[in-house]
């Protein structure tokens, strides 16, 4: 039969004799494969076997794709559908039940090859972390060259948002959210507060941080933004402290509302190249329409 090795859940290991027996019976003994059983993959919460229902009520894939109970109609999305990288998975699944007895956790698909042995294989079954599966996901987009995500990002904002991207612009935007992305998918959505204009603002933020001197700071900083058609982040950041302190301010106090101004969020990815993405002018004018937008509240 070609068959080498039968690897299952340890709860088929009440049927292994029977196994052992059928084969002999037959005459196959010289053919029978050698069984392995491996311990369970549990539940989030440790009690019970992984199943799709679990898996389903708990909001997180179970299959590889996209599948449709043909009884029931209903789509269970897959694990590539939602955004998971095919390595980032491979090398999450590796870890549930194995593991390499050292502090490493990233593995190329050769390296686990290399490294990986049943003897290391844990005797008690193991939970179902998906925490760790798109902390996995996270490492491996952030260790992808951002050209990878290039044509999704720019068809996403084109199909989905009707906004243009240029390939430069892309690039920069996918170099600036990698760090706060999870799947592929939300690197058109986080940066929809960069390319567009801020209608809502962070209302905390507003509060506690925008001042009666604020709209005259931040005028002033956009004011030189708008002689600089083209900038650096780093250039932005010098122009900005040298701008407020040369009129008295000091600059540290405006960094969150110029953040309300240009994205309308308190937090969010380096400010300053998101001035570099905009250019001077455009984020200059940003900042001024928000102040309008904000003085008529």
């Amino acid at each position: 039969m070609k068959i080498t090795h039968v690897i299952r859940g340890e709860e088929w290991l009440p049927s292994a004799p029977l196994h052992v027996l059928l084969y002999q019976f037959l005459g196959w003994e010289d053919e029978m494969p050698q069984f392995a059983h491996l311990p369970l993959i549990l539940k989030p919460d440790g009690n019970g076997k992984l199943s799709k229902r679990a898996a389903d009520k708990a909001g997180f894939p179970i299959f590889p794709l996209d599948w449709t109970d043909p009884e029931e109609k209903k789509l269970s999305t897959g694990f590539k559908e939602l955004g998971f990288l095919p390595e980032a998975l491979i090398n999450f699944l590796s870890f549930l039940g194995w593991n390499p007895g050292t502090e490493q956790e990233i593995f190329s698909l050769e390296e686990l090859v290399q490294e990986f042995s049943e003897r290391r294989i844990n005797k008690a079954g193991t939970k179902f972390d998906f925490e760790k599966a798109k902390w996995f996901n996270q490492q491996y987009i952030r260790s992808t060259s951002s050209s990878h995500f290039l044509d999704s990002l720019i068809s996403d904002l084109n199909d989905n948002h009707n906004l243009n991207c240029s390939e430069e612009v892309g690039l920069q935007l996918i170099d600036l959210l990698k760090e706060r992305v999870t799947y592929p998918g939300e690197f058109a959505s986080n940066a929809l507060s960069i390319l567009i204009d801020p209608t809502d603002f962070d209302e905390k933020v507003l509060k506690k941080k925008w001042k009666g001197d604020t709209p005259i700071a931040l005028t002033h900083f956009a004011d030189k933004l708008n002689e600089k058609e083209m900038i650096s982040a780093d250039e932005a950041k010098t122009l900005f402290w040298e701008a407020l302190e040369g009129e008295g301010f000091k600059p540290g106090q405006f960094m969150q509302p110029l953040r309300l101004a240009l994205t309308g969020q308190g937090s969010g990815p380096d400010l300053m190249t998101i001035i570099e993405i905009l250019g001077g002018p455009k984020a200059g004018n940003r900042i001024k329409n928000s102040i309008a937008t904000l003085s008529k509240r």
